[in-house]
């Protein structure tokens, strides 16, 4: 395969890949019925740590505020997480994870901890490591590039 094929296929599979990967964890999620929306939610927070601003926790799911704000009345109605006043600015809300969303995020965790076993299967920890450094490295020229266009 020539150097422009594989540089043309490479935008193919950055976008396959982590759909592939949401798909696996969304069939094995079945089961707790959860929506992916839901549980992205959900596991990011609990990674980012309790308390996340919601603009900020919207900004790291990749998703616009009114769509995370359903998404949050949906787990608030299901007992898994409360909004509060954030102390320093009441027009911010801080997402809290319930003690009933606990059980909830292990089942996840391990799921998702399976679902990476296996799909990086076959990598060495030092393909792993140049693999994230590849990816940072593609993650940063495509902000450098969002910026410099923002700015024209």
């Amino acid at each position: 395969m020539s150097n422009l094929s594989l540089h043309q296929n490479i935008g193919t599979k950055l976008n396959r890949v982590p759909r592939l990967w949401r798909a696996i964890i969304d069939k094995r999620l079945a089961p707790l019925e959860l929506t992916q929306t839901r549980w992205i939610t959900l596991y990011h927070l609990w990674r980012l740590g309790d308390g996340q601003p919601q603009c900020d926790l919207a900004r790291v799911i990749g998703v616009e505020a009114p769509s995370l704000v359903r998404t949050l009345d949906q787990l608030a109605e299901q007992g898994l997480v409360e909004r509060c006043p954030c102390d320093q600015d009441r027009r911010t809300k801080r997402i809290h994870l319930t003690p009933a969303a606990m059980p909830l995020l292990q089942q996840i965790d391990t799921v998702v901890k399976e679902a990476r076993e296996e799909m990086l299967a076959g990598l060495s920890d030092g393909d792993i490591a140049r693999l994230d450094d590849y990816l940072t490295r593609i993650e940063e020229n495509g902000l450098a590039i969002q910026t410099r266009e923002s700015d024209d």
